[in-house]
């Protein structure tokens, strides 16, 4: 008997960083599919450029609402109410499935399939950016994290590195598999390529490791120019970067307008679980150079450049010798570009929409 297509499929999201980019850009390439997605929104409320954005989206339904995130400090009341309105959510949509962008309510009492993705966690990102096991105070996100992962259908990490890390602090999972992100390259663009580096995230964020790129800049041969946000989201702090030329946050055209002009894109995370920004740089045919981790490696193989993230002079010297090999340089952009070709938004939702199938298959378990 044929599994047909969900034809709606109740997705949650947050406004703040890639996994925003990540359910925009799956929704619109899950439309030849037949599959509507009812986008329940947490965190910080849309800012006018997302809205606009989800209006342009024919298969999307928004529903907002601003409860904190599992990740934030004492967020576990509002995680709390944020599960009754999603399953209030439930009843009025009717999905068919349920996909999570965030953890901690697989564990609810969906009576629908569910699937979760494990975009990054806490606990490897402290492991990562503070080299230790992350405190006490965060036993609690554990655990609900721990609950939500191991009573879910299927867990989706976006990198073998990531479903590794995952297994290890929160598994055994009931299935898991790796889909890898993906972006339209209808997006980016080349352009004349100019002598300058870019980079882009959230400053404020220790795994971007931003920061570093800003204290070598003085010793480059080129300008750096950083876009992104430097407020921090939880505290209010804002980072003061040094050196460089900062940006602020960018529309999307813009964004794709410096990527299409950048000769060299840095970004010299420690935790990067797949990193969005890099896969639109390596879009837009900039050479890469980015942290040296297990994911990057993964991700990029011999298409990036290697810097170690705990080492400015790593990062200088990996910058400046592409800066002045012409001919190395252009090489590393061909290699993003064909490497991309691997990584685009219809091969996902290709993916995703196979487990969704497989996942309409099985009885629900209660």
């Amino acid at each position: 008997m044929e599994t047909h297509h969900p034809s709606k499929i109740l997705m949650t999201a947050d406004t703040a960083g890639g996994v925003w980019t990540y359910a925009l850009e799956l929704t619109r390439a899950l439309a030849p599919y037949g599959t509507q997605v009812a986008l329940a929104v947490m965190g910080e409320p849309l800012n006018d450029e997302q809205r606009r954005e989800t209006e342009t989206i024919d298969n999307l339904t928004l529903y907002e609402s601003n409860f904190k995130l599992e990740w934030m400090d004492q967020p576990w009341q509002d995680v709390a109410k944020a599960g009754e309105w999603l399953l209030q959510l439930r009843d009025e949509v009717q999905p068919d499935l349920i996909h999570l962008n965030s953890m901690v309510h697989g564990s609810l009492d969906w009576g629908k399939p569910v699937l979760v993705v494990v975009h990054s966690c806490v606990l490897s990102w402290w492991k990562a950016v503070k080299e230790e096991d992350a405190p006490k105070e965060w036993n609690t996100y554990r655990e609900l994290v721990t609950k939500g992962l191991q009573a879910a259908d299927v867990v989706i990490a976006p990198t073998q590195a990531m479903m590794h890390q995952a297994e290890e602090l929160y598994g055994p999972f009931k299935q898991s598999s790796v889909i890898y992100n993906g972006r339209g390259q209808h997006h980016f663009q080349f352009g004349r390529k100019e002598p300058f580096v870019f980079s882009l995230g959230r400053v404020w964020d220790e795994a971007k490791n931003i920061s570093m790129l800003a204290h070598i800049a003085s010793d480059l041969q080129w300008p750096v120019y950083i876009a992104g946000e430097g407020r921090h989201p939880a505290t209010g702090k804002t980072i003061e970067l040094e050196n460089v030329h900062f940006l602020g946050h960018l529309t999307n055209k813009e964004v794709s307008d410096w990527l299409s002009r950048a000769s060299i894109y840095a970004l010299p995370a420690k935790y990067e679980p797949f990193g969005l920004t890099i896969l639109e740089a390596a879009m837009s045919g900039c050479a890469l150079v980015v942290g040296k981790t297990e994911s990057q490696a993964e991700v990029w193989g011999n298409a990036a450049k290697y810097a170690d993230p705990n080492s400015a002079d790593d990062l200088r010297d990996t910058i400046n010798n592409l800066i002045e090999d012409e001919f190395c340089r252009n090489i590393m952009a061909c290699r993003s570009v064909k490497r991309s070709h691997g990584y685009t938004s219809d091969q996902m939702a290709q993916d995703y929409n196979h487990f969704y199938r497989q996942l309409l298959k099985q009885p629900v378990t209660v």
